[in-house]
Parts: C-alpha cells; sequence; structure tokens
C-alpha cells in the first residue's frame, strides 16, 4: 500500500515550472533515500533525482540544471523544483522512499517497481508540457 501522496502536477506551456511535492501519511521522513522518478506513456520507468541517505542528491543528465531535489523537515515532505521544462519532460511522476531492495524490479512501469523497491511510493501526478 502506498503511503506517499504526489500533488503539484498540471499542464503548462514550455519554458514554465511547476513544483511537486510529496507528502507522507501516517509516518515521518527520517533519514532515508527520497526519490522521484516519471513514466510517459510507451517508455519504461525512469529514474529523474535522488537525496541519498547521507544527504548527497543526483539527478538523471536530462533534468540536470533544470530540476531540484529538496526536502522540509519541518513541513516533513519533499519536492521536486522543475523550471525550463520541455515537452518531453511530460510523464506521470512518482515519488518514493526508503530504498529497502535495491536492484528488485523490472521497471516496466513505475507503479510494479516502486513498490518492490521501496518501502514507500506514491501513485503519481500528471505533468504535461506542450509547447
Amino acid at each position: 500500500v502506498s503511503q506517499l501522496m504526489e500533488s503539484g502536477g498540471g499542464s503548462v506551456q514550455a519554458g514554465e515550472s511547476l513544483t511537486l511535492t510529496c507528502t507522507p501519511s501516517g509516518f515521518t521522513l527520517g533519514n532515508e533515500k527520497l526519490s522521484w522518478y516519471r513514466q510517459a506513456p510507451k517508455t519504461e520507468c525512469e529514474y529523474v533525482a535522488t537525496i541519498e541517505t547521507d544527504g548527497s542528491i543526483a539527478y538523471h543528465d536530462a533534468v540536470k540544471g533544470r530540476f531540484t531535489i529538496s526536502r522540509d523537515n519541518a513541513k516533513n515532505e519533499f519536492y521536486l523544483q522543475m523550471t525550463n521544462l520541455k515537452r518531453e519532460d511530460t510523464a506521470r511522476y512518482f515519488c518514493a522512499a526508503r530504498l529497502i531492495n535495491p536492484g528488485g524490479a523490472i521497471w516496466t512501469r513505475c507503479e510494479w517497481a516502486l513498490g518492490k523497491v521501496f518501502e514507500y511510493w506514491g501513485q503519481g501526478t500528471q505533468v504535461s508540457v506542450s509547447s
């Protein structure tokens, strides 16, 4: 059962910005791996960004310089700030937390894969970018 909820998705024009929020339900985020993934139609689930347990941050090359992952411990949330959005960023975006089974999934669909690899994950929020 997913216990994270994504919000903030929507439809925007290319070049515009959106910020996605990931909110836990029933637990407090600790010092665990926090990640964002996305899936566009007819593509596999794709890693976007992560905050590692040591606080280091990493991004997929396709979003470096445009997306920023962050967390707010006081609000018990984490975020994905997306700027200069492109049509190819159109996808359903998923958040996930607490890595438990690295390499334990086939990434055909985010909903299936994230549930095998992370302890917590969300159902996704749609981001659509038009030019």
